[in-house]
């Protein structure tokens, strides 16, 4: 599954769950799919976050590949 499409999931249930229309058994079961789908996003994220890098010049004006919290 993609991020993209978790997301937008997962923003559905939120909306499902505040509309109030379903039962309890239904909500549940589509609060337990997002709990899933929260932490599928989490981990794609953190995943993502690790492969962020920046180019930067070095001082002989080469590019250099460098971590982006490095370079903060």
């Amino acid at each position: 599954m993609k991020f993209e499409d978790a997301l937008k999931r997962l923003e559905d249930i939120v909306e499902q769950l505040e509309s109030g229309e379903l039962e309890l058994e239904e909500s549940i079961k589509v609060f337990e799919e997002g709990i899933r789908l929260a932490v599928f996003c989490q981990q794609e994220l953190k995943k993502a976050d690790g492969k962020i890098q920046q180019l930067l010049k070095n001082l002989d004006g080469e590019l250099e590949l460098v971590d982006f919290e490095e370079s903060v």
